[in-house]
Order: C-alpha cells, then sequence, then structure tokens
C-alpha cells in the first residue's frame, strides 16, 4: 500500500509542476522536479516517460528524452524489445533442447513456438513500421491493441509464408533448423529497427 501510495504522491507532483510552471524543455522539468524530489535525473526520466506510456501525460517538442539510445533501452519504454528478445531465446532453447515425448514440457514449446511463428516476427515487423502508436480521438487503448495483435498475426503468417518459400528454393533447404534461426533473425533485425526508430522518433517527437 505504501508503494502505490508513494507512486500516486509522485504522479501528482509531476503533474503538478507541468501544469503550474509549464516547462519547455527536459532540462527545465528534470530541474524542476528535482526541487520537489528526493530522485536522480535519470529516475525522473523514467517515471516521467512512463507516465506518457500510460496516457497520463503527453511529450511534445522534446520535453522529455533519455540521453541516449542506451539510456533508452534501460527505460520501461523499451521493455517490449527484451520481453521480444527474451521470447524468442525462450522458444528457441524449448525447441532445440525438448523433443516431442517429453512431457509436460511439449506444451510450453507447443505454445511458445506458435507465439514465434503466428505472432513475433509481424509484431517486430509492425513496430519497425509503426515505432509510435498514434492515439486517436475515435478509438480506445483497447481497440488499437487488438488492432495491433491482428496486424502482427496477418502480418506474422505472410512473413512466415515468403520466408518459407525463399528456404525451399534455397541451398540451406527447408527443415526445422533453418526455419527457427532464420525467425529467430529475421524477428531480430524488426525489432532493432524498430527501438531504433521509436527513439529517434521520440527523441524528435
Amino acid at each position: 500500500m505504501n508503494s502505490i501510495s508513494e507512486t500516486d504522491d509522485l504522479t501528482t507532483i509531476i503533474l503538478n509542476v507541468i501544469k503550474e510552471k509549464d516547462p519547455q524543455s527536459v532540462k527545465q522539468l528534470v530541474q524542476m522536479l528535482k526541487e520537489h524530489l528526493d530522485l536522480s535525473e535519470q529516475d525522473i526520466i523514467n517515471y516521467v516517460l512512463r507516465l506518457e506510456s500510460e496516457g497520463v501525460i503527453r511529450i511534445r517538442n522534446q520535453t522529455l528524452q533519455p540521453l541516449s539510445l542506451t539510456t533508452y533501452l534501460k527505460t520501461s519504454a523499451a521493455i517490449w524489445y527484451w520481453l521480444t528478445i527474451f521470447a524468442e531465446s525462450i522458444t528457441a532453447i524449448l525447441i532445440f533442447a525438448i523433443s516431442d515425448s517429453v512431457y509436460p514440457w511439449i506444451y510450453a514449446r507447443n505454445f511458445f513456438g506458435l507465439v514465434f511463428v503466428l505472432f513475433l516476427p509481424g509484431y517486430a515487423f509492425a513496430k519497425a513500421l509503426f515505432p509510435i502508436r498514434i492515439s486517436s480521438e475515435t478509438s480506445s487503448d483497447g481497440l488499437e491493441s487488438v488492432k495491433r495483435i491482428a496486424l502482427s498475426i496477418a502480418m506474422s503468417i505472410a512473413l512466415v509464408s515468403i520466408l518459407g518459400l525463399i528456404l525451399y528454393y534455397s541451398p540451406p533447404s527447408l527443415n526445422l533448423d533453418s526455419v527457427v534461426l532464420s525467425l529467430l533473425a529475421l524477428t531480430l533485425v524488426f525489432a532493432t529497427v524498430a527501438v531504433f526508430r521509436e527513439y529517434n522518433q521520440r527523441k524528435t517527437k
């Protein structure tokens, strides 16, 4: 309960500072908040970015940005990138380490395999095309999430089909190893491009 109360108090302080003092730059906002909060500059940046991702505030004109791509990757805004890599790694381990006769691990292998094939490639590709979700007055967050999931599945099916054709007519041939490794590389490339574009768009927003 104390942590929840502290979070609410911190949010209230930040909102009051933005409303009353109208900061025009990241440096100005951080300096104002440091007068009220016993936090480091980076902790303040991370928290305000979280408020933006939750839709509590809207950042404009470079009001607040992490100092570098490395710093950005450490914030909650880039957690999707690390979750994607984690899911890829777990899937690869399960596919190569678990055989079809090992129960109940086979169910985990099948579940992660479906996510790996039918969701992750399209999700990373969609993020690379549209790094930052554009909010609409006529669309709720739930509807936007459903749209992104549907788009990710559709793109995954298309990408996997194209990849399968390429592997079928290429020297590595079409087998489990080539498919898994190709999807790993493809998803990692798309996700890396996506997080880089997302960082650049937030930096110039």
